[in-house]
């Protein structure tokens, strides 16, 4: 997907972001930093999937995934933002796409897929996908694991990936994906046709 609009600054809003990333953890939800914080890890690719496992765009993150990547892409690339957002950290997304862009996000709910709920301790219930589909039967058939079905076939290109520049990795994911995307939407033609 092509930008379509820069990314706003918000020169307070970015300020209070640094002194909240170096603050205590205190109650917030302690997933991100037992998963990431203290693992130190670092960026790769950052994947868009729909519920049907088609890729919608990538971009490549120079430190790990976190919330600043994830409302850029949307801000920049979606002309009206999704009605749902399916996302490991939504606990932390909703928020921080709100405090920054309340009229584009203001019809977005933000949910945590079925896999990662478990691991949200802390996190109140009204993030968790499950909980909306308590309430309306029809969200339970939201393939919620489609992006970690997705990233898990890009396992299949990490380590040739790894071994070239940037420029070179980023041509060769998206000959991949592009291959994935294809196979995806001939596979359903033919579950149509049947």
């Amino acid at each position: 997907m092509p930008a379509i609009r820069h990314r706003p600054k918000y020169p307070k809003l970015d300020e209070a972001d640094e002194k909240e990333r170096s603050a205590l953890w205190g109650d917030r939800c302690g997933k991100y930093y037992s998963e990431y914080g203290e693992k130190r890890l670092t960026g790769g690719i950052m994947v868009c999937w729909c519920p049907h496992n088609i890729c919608y765009g990538f971009h490549c993150i120079p430190a790990c995934e976190g919330c600043n990547n994830v409302f850029s892409a949307m801000v920049t690339r979606w002309p009206v933002a999704p009605e749902r957002v399916v996302y490991d950290f939504a606990c932390a997304l909703g928020p921080y796409c709100m405090l920054q862009e309340p009229q584009f996000f203001g019809k977005t709910s933000f949910v945590i897929d079925h896999f990662h709920a478990a691991g949200h301790t802390k996190c109140s219930p009204a993030a968790f996908l499950s909980e909306y589909a308590n309430a309306d039967p029809k969200l339970s058939s939201i393939n919620s694991s489609a992006a970690e079905c997705g990233n898990s076939a890009l396992r299949q290109i990490r380590k040739s990936v790894s071994y070239t520049l940037q420029e070179r990795a980023i041509i060769y994911t998206r000959v991949f994906l592009s291959i994935w995307n294809r196979v995806k939407a001939l596979k359903a033609r033919k579950k149509g046709r049947s």
